[in-house]
């Protein structure tokens, strides 16, 4: 746990000092353990090393009013390692989230992001997700954007 929580720290660092609190940027290893316990993580190793993460779950629980369809599957700690950035990993674990999320049985996949964070928006919308709503967490200092994707059958 203490390595992927240094991970998704470094993964998250710009987004921190940028002023956007994402969670992953200042978790503990006992939140990242409670965070992988209601999905799959998979990891990217590079020579032992971690550097790369995402977690998937196949169903979404998730608070009142937040703007998801039922049965909808999601990811979140989609992280890579900065000195990997370019390299088509990122790209590489969002295939495999919506891979695993398909073959959990969901058809459609909802996520949400700083609505600050217009790069990853744009990346996010390169791939497919559009927005479908907002909201705000109580552990991050910014609105979210809640993008969606559907899924193929």
């Amino acid at each position: 746990m203490e390595e992927l929580t240094v991970l998704l720290h470094r993964a998250y660092a710009d987004h921190a000092a940028a002023g956007l609190v994402f969670f992953a940027s200042y978790q503990t290893p006992e939140d990242t353990l409670r965070r992988l316990g209601k999905g799959e993580c998979w990891v990217a190793l590079e020579r032992g090393t971690i550097v790369g993460s995402v977690t998937v779950t196949g169903t979404y629980d998730t608070p009142p009013g937040y703007p998801a369809p039922v049965h909808a599957g999601s990811f979140w700690q989609l992280a890579v390692d900065p000195a990997r950035r370019g390299t088509g990993l990122g790209h590489r674990l969002l295939t495999l989230a919506e891979t695993r999320i398909t073959a959990l049985g969901a058809s459609k996949i909802v996520i949400d992001t700083s609505a600050q964070a217009t790069d990853l928006i744009a990346w996010y919308g390169r791939h497919g997700y559009t927005s479908i709503g907002t909201w705000k967490w109580g552990v991050t200092n910014y609105d979210s954007i809640v993008l969606a994707k559907d899924l193929p059958a």
